[in-house]
């Protein structure tokens, strides 16, 4: 099962036309799919959860997941050679 920072918003037929399923890069903030309805959304507030610098960013193929508390918390860390 996918995480939810791994999903795009539209479906398979929707991504095939898509101007921003483009491979490497994220869904814009302001596509009409790229808003997140799930439970546990919730914007980051303030530099100490916004500024974590464990977080693998990349793997979320939604900007706005980049800035949720739940994927900052939650999501893949970045492997510092430890």
């Amino acid at each position: 099962m996918a995480f939810c920072w791994e999903k795009r918003g539209c479906d398979e037929e929707m991504q095939s036309r898509c101007p921003h399923n483009v491979p490497g890069e994220p869904c814009p903030p302001d596509c009409n799919f790229s808003a997140c309805d799930r439970p546990t959304h919730e914007v980051a507030q303030g530099l100490a959860v916004l500024d974590n610098p464990d977080v693998d960013r990349s793997a979320a193929v939604k900007e706005v997941c980049r800035v949720c508390t739940f994927f900052i918390k939650n999501g893949p860390k970045i492997n510092k050679g430890v």
